[in-house]
């Protein structure tokens, strides 16, 4: 045992995590805490309450830094390309929310995420404020194609701060896409529960913290463990309390009807005896209600009301709006009907044992996939289904950046095809191999995104056969670098040729097309319709209002006739001009016949 393991054994709230001079991170003694502890007295000293971890500054700096990468469409691997409005994104879920950001600010109705648990075992993001890769050993590390984005938390001690620094990032920009009446659930078991808490209250305002739901996720008991944990936190925190206050119906689960009848035949239906009485003291709302069955006199608790003021309860009275127990001769209780509970909705409560466990999300996943294990412990279907009913209007857009095995996209299709809605999701996963000799490995399936891509078209599949109006198609993108050739340092004769044209050669207009929507703030699941003008490839986006061609040299009438159709927005590249002068012909058929157009030229 080191001579730090003693301290710590003695006293382990003195140690901290900190880097050493090589940028490595290591356990180390805060000695002024020590020094206070072994101290009779107060020692001089500000204090503060903050959160604090190594790294935290390069985090908060890495969310903001600007990125040069972009998305590039898999049409191949995609499903309805032209028409879907999902979206399945391959790559580091940093790079991809940067570059999401302008398109989808604000309009993301509901996030779920299910990260790292930091448990010893898991893959956790390295990010370029990190350690070289140079430093662990080349089979504990999972990479992209940069070089060092994933490590293997065995061989870092489940340290907090590398996962703290790598979530705190991602929160960071995850509350810009969330809309005024937005709401994210963060799902962590008991590792790191409480640092995310404080990171959660820090970045959406712990006013703004709504509740941590207690899923009972394992039903059966661990006996080697001295506790068997059969729980998972489910943090939750809203955009913007004040707006749930105003509007509390926003947020609660359909009534499923349970409890309700029609013991009288009430024509208006089944109906479920509420209390009466309300918490606090009212001097309008305190009177004596007399059962007309028994005689007896019924008043408010102490420090209680009645529900509603005397005149207002004989009118509910007379409408036979009160009842007085299931066999007349009980307190007051007022009707509520299976309509008005269907409107008003469900309060939710934060234990959940009515949904199913870890178990059944793997045994579902299992015989999706023919009887083969392919991916470790999916959240069940129902659970993610609970929050979309919470959190989720019929036209909400859905995001989770640690798709995993796209268990949300199959949720939000389900649910889609229950109530007839129509929410999109947008899946973010880092195409993270998967493990050498693996099931899922023998089965076909190289990253967790083949895993999460095969899922989503599986569960379409038996959703559209029974519902074909839902949407289960997704168009897949990829994060890369831009699609333009970087600016030479140095100019010659060499490279000015090289340069003659801006774009790589290995994008094609689909490239350009999705490049330029996001970096103007578009959405990328606008709906997209090939045409051709004169032998001219011609990209209809939104009916007409975005328009794109990317051959080179279009002819002059392929000008007029785009622009007579005056689009709100129209994209070329510098080649589709044949000279300069073609160029300046072109952008004035524009100024003459379509003023209102943006024209953009790459």
């Amino acid at each position: 045992m080191t001579n730090l393991d003693k301290i710590a054994e003695i006293f382990p709230e003195v140690i901290t995590e900190t880097e050493d001079d090589d940028g490595k991170l290591i356990r180390a003694i805060d000695f002024e805490h020590l020094k206070q502890i072994l101290s009779d007295e107060l020692l001089d000293g500000r204090e503060a309450y903050v959160f604090n971890f190594v790294g935290k500054k390069k985090a908060e700096f890495e969310a903001h830094k600007p990125i040069k990468k972009t998305l590039r469409p898999i049409i191949s691997a995609s499903r309805d390309f032209e028409s879907t409005k999902n979206l399945y994104i391959e790559g580091d879920n940093l790079d991809a929310l940067k570059i999401l950001q302008e398109s989808y600010l604000g309009k993301v109705k509901m996030i779920y995420i299910d990260p790292p648990y930091n448990t010893g075992n898991d893959f956790i993001y390295l990010d370029d404020y990190k350690q070289d890769a140079d430093a662990f050993d080349d089979d504990a590390q999972v990479l992209d194609d940069d070089g060092n984005r994933l490590l293997n938390r065995e061989s870092r001690g489940r340290f907090h701060s590398d996962w703290c620094a790598m979530i705190y990032s991602r929160l960071l920009l995850a509350k810009n896409f969330l809309s005024p009446d937005g709401v994210i659930f963060i799902s962590i078991d008991d590792h790191e529960q409480a640092n995310l808490k404080k990171m959660c209250d820090e970045v959406f305002g712990e006013k703004n913290f709504v509740a941590d739901i207690l899923w009972n996720s394992t039903k059966s008991v661990t006996n080697t463990a001295i506790i068997s944990v059969s729980h998972t936190h489910n943090l939750v925190y809203f955009k913007n309390m004040d707006y749930f206050i105003k509007n509390r119906t926003k947020f609660r689960l359909p009534d499923d009807g349970e409890g309700f009848s029609n013991p009288d035949n009430d024509p208006r239906g089944a109906w479920k005896a509420d209390p009466f009485q309300v918490g606090g003291w009212r001097p309008n709302q305190q009177y004596e209600i007399v059962n007309p069955n028994t005689g007896k006199i019924y008043k408010p608790n102490l420090g209680c009301s009645w529900k509603n003021d005397y005149e207002h309860f004989q009118k509910l009275l007379a409408d036979n709006r009160i009842v007085f127990g299931k066999t007349g001769d009980g307190a007051p209780l007022r009707k509520r009907f299976i309509h008005e509970a269907a409107e008003r909705g469900k309060v939710a409560k934060t234990w959940w044992d009515d949904v199913e466990t870890t178990t059944n999300g793997t045994q579902s996943l299992k015989k999706m996939f023919d009887g083969k294990i392919i991916f470790d412990n999916p959240k069940p279907v129902s659970l993610i289904k609970k929050f979309l009913q919470l959190a989720t209007e019929e036209n909400s857009i859905v995001m989770d950046f640690f798709s995993g095995s796209a268990t949300t996209a199959h949720a939000v299709m389900e649910l889609n095809a229950q109530d007839g809605g129509n929410r999109r999701f947008i899946m973010i996963q880092i195409d993270e191999p998967t493990p050498e000799n693996s099931e899922a490995r023998r089965a076909g399936f190289k990253t967790i995104c083949d895993i999460g891509k095969e899922r989503i078209r599986r569960a379409g599949d038996k959703i559209k056969a029974e519902n074909p109006a839902v949407d289960t198609g997704f168009r897949v993108f990829k994060v890369d670098s831009s699609n333009f050739k970087p600016i030479p340092k140095v100019w010659t004769p060499q490279t000015i040729d090289l340069f003659a044209e801006n774009i790589k050669d290995d994008r094609d207009e689909w490239d350009l097309l999705f490049g330029t929507l996001l970096e103007i703030g578009n959405p990328i699941d606008l709906a997209v319709e090939v045409e051709e003008i004169d032998g001219v490839k011609v990209l209809n986006c939104a009916g007409g209002e975005i328009l794109a061609s990317f051959d080179k040299n279009i002819p002059a009438e392929v000008f007029r006739a785009l622009a007579r159709r005056k689009p709100q927005k129209i994209f070329f590249r510098d080649a589709s001009f044949a000279s300069s002068a073609d160029k300046i012909n072109a952008l004035e058929f524009f100024r003459n016949f379509a003023p209102d157009t943006t024209v953009k030229v790459l």
